[in-house]
């Protein structure tokens, strides 16, 4: 018997219940009224919930406005909107894939599921070769390693599939150097973990849990950051067939085959369609087609001054990199941190007036109005106040001019009757403010 937390508010659903049932999880989204991606996933969503219900599968659904019941989604360390968990236990799982109906009830049913799933012959274990593109095997009895496993699977279930196995229900292609050991399959191969190479098995595995080549996005970019490879990507146009294009794609698909024991510890290869992504994280104009490695932990980025034209030009590129020959370009500096803040409002900007530009100029122009009759306002006021100072000191000296002109005059009145004193004939300037 297991405690489950089930989460729901409105629309078919229940409210912060506990109840203790055997097998049943919850999964539930939370989201804001007013956020538009919320708005986008919310049909997806009903979707997910109609077909969970009709394959009878024991995972319920439902959502909550966190806005409303702010409380239970900050317990839940809800940052953003929209928020998608599965409640297992005392555990919560966050979703992190793409926000397809597909995607979800894999993850559903792969979460919901037992943690380690055994694998009890081989036409079950060439089964699950068929289904999935990358899963995880362990081989062997009870030892350390397999409590790392049953570690590293608690916290990577999110991502891939973890099975066990005994060394009878392995493929015959398979070599096992010792016993016990960890395995993963994927490319149409497998790999083994070395403890010694490799180091920590939880981070070996979220290393290997992508394929080794792969159709980029933004989203797996952003995953990829976690695992610690560099990304070598051909930037290209798929709707454009000339041989420019698909000979970059081909180079690196040839190289991420045939040199996989070289390099797919440190690199994970493939390829983006449009240059959009690509030059916000480098802030700048990126030709297509080009060839790039990106290190997404840390932004940095490689570009080779020199056009790539065949296999041995890539591998040499890579090997340079690895070297210290070629210079890293961006990262994370303070430097770089405020272009980016200048580079992202200015896309902003940019963006707002290409997609609505009545919209753009009354947010801008409006602002900058009220801004410049402010600044007009305290420049006139401070003109006007300089005036009526001046104003102010020119009365000033014509009363001092009136009374040194009324003293001369009293000195000059005769002091005896029979004296008669010349008039002093008065300042030119004084006569004609007197005139005025």
């Amino acid at each position: 018997m297991s405690q489950i937390i089930s989460i729901y508010c409105v629309h078919f659903v229940f409210f912060f219940s506990v109840v203790v049932l055997d097998m049943v999880v919850c999964k539930g989204f939370f989201y804001a009224p007013w956020c538009g991606h919320c708005k986008k996933l919310e049909p997806i969503w009903n979707e997910v919930g109609l077909e969970m219900k009709s394959i009878g599968s024991p995972v319920k659904v439902g959502k909550m406005d966190a806005t409303s019941y702010s409380s239970i989604a900050s317990e839940f360390g809800v940052r953003g909107y929209p928020t998608i968990k599965l409640l297992k236990g005392d555990l919560a799982y966050n979703y992190r894939g793409p926000r397809t109906k597909d995607d979800i009830i894999e993850f559903a049913h792969r979460v919901s599921g037992a943690l380690i799933r055994p694998l009890p012959s081989q036409q079950m274990f060439e089964h699950m070769q068929k289904r999935h593109r990358v899963f995880f095997v362990y081989v062997g009895g009870e030892s350390p390693l397999k409590e790392k496993y049953i570690d590293a699977a608690s916290e990577l279930i999110v991502y891939t599939y973890f099975f066990s196995a005994s060394e009878e229900v392995v493929p015959e292609y398979v070599t096992l150097k010792e016993m016990p050991a960890v395995l993963v399959f994927k490319d149409e191969t497998y790999f083994v973990y070395d403890e010694y190479e490799d180091g920590d098995l939880s981070s070996w595995i979220n290393r290997e849990r992508f394929q080794n080549y792969l159709a980029m996005d933004g989203f797996l970019l952003y995953e990829l950051g976690d695992t610690g490879k560099l990304v070598a990507l051909a930037v290209i146009d798929e709707k454009n067939t000339s041989v420019e294009h698909t000979r970059l794609k081909s180079i690196i698909q040839e190289v991420a085959r045939d040199y996989r024991d070289l390099f797919h510890r440190d690199f994970q290869f493939g390829h983006m369609d449009g240059n959009d992504y690509i030059n916000t994280l480098l802030m700048d104009e990126l030709t297509v087609p080009t060839v790039v490695v990106l290190n997404t932990s840390n932004q940095q980025y490689f570009l080779l001054d020199r056009q790539i034209k065949n296999v041995e030009d890539m591998v040499q590129f890579i090997n340079n990199i690895l070297d210290g020959t070629v210079e890293a370009q961006g990262g994370d500096s303070i430097l770089q941190r405020l272009k980016r803040i200048v580079f992202d409002a200015k896309s902003t900007i940019v963006s707002i007036f290409k997609s609505s530009p009545l919209m753009g100029c009354f947010l801008f122009g409006l602002p900058l109005g009220v801004i410049s009759i402010m600044c007009y306002g305290i420049y006139t006021a401070d003109t006007d106040g300089g005036y009526i100072e001046e104003r102010y000191e020119v009365s000033k000296s014509e009363n001092e001019n009136q009374e040194q002109i009324e003293e001369s005059k009293e000195q000059q009145e005769p002091s005896s009757g029979g004296s008669v004193v010349p008039t002093v004939q008065e300042p030119k300037d004084v006569l004609e403010k007197k005139k005025d």
